[in-house]
């Protein structure tokens, strides 16, 4: 995935250790024909099929990010509708050593425009899928998209499986 010029500046001062970043993930749904869908991304450097994931620019706020991401990534409009869960995920450590956290920001957002394409190099395919027929999602995305599906009760913070 391509690196923000501002995270290369860092890197020059810093080396591969440890960042800590905002994230956002955008649980993009949509009806169709009476079917609840769900976007889908499948990444460019490990070939799974994801939600719409991406880091928070400096100044930018985690919802926008979800906005932008999905554009970016998938050329499609979305509104978020809610936050669904606050997680500090595990350590990342990229290929190059380059070490990152991310506080992922999980979101529900609704389909408002544009048709699915690939939009950047960071996926090499995106699919609408039916939430009872999808690929196989980690155990976080398939916690959150649980989440995401039920109705509003909270936000999940942690591993938590809601928090009133």
């Amino acid at each position: 995935m391509p690196r923000p010029p501002y995270i290369a500046d860092l890197r020059e001062h810093i080396g591969t250790r440890l960042l800590w970043l905002p994230g956002a993930t955008a649980y993009v749904l949509r009806e169709n024909g009476g079917v609840t869908e769900l976007l889908l991304v499948r990444r460019s450097d490990n070939g799974h099929w994801t939600p719409i994931c991406g880091m928070t620019d400096p100044g930018e706020e985690p919802d926008i990010t979800a906005v932008r991401e999905a554009l970016e990534e998938a050329r499609v409009h979305v509104e978020v509708e809610r936050l669904v869960s606050v997680q500090a995920l595990a350590v990342t450590t990229y290929p190059n050593g380059d070490q990152v956290q991310y506080l992922d920001h999980a979101f529900r957002c609704r389909w408002v425009s544009g048709e699915a394409t690939v939009g950047d190099d960071e996926s090499t395919e995106v699919g609408w899928f039916a939430v009872d027929d999808l690929p196989e999602l980690n155990d976080r995305f398939r916690r959150h998209l649980r989440l995401v599906l039920e109705p509003p009760a909270g936000v999940a913070f942690g591993r938590q499986e809601r928090s009133a």
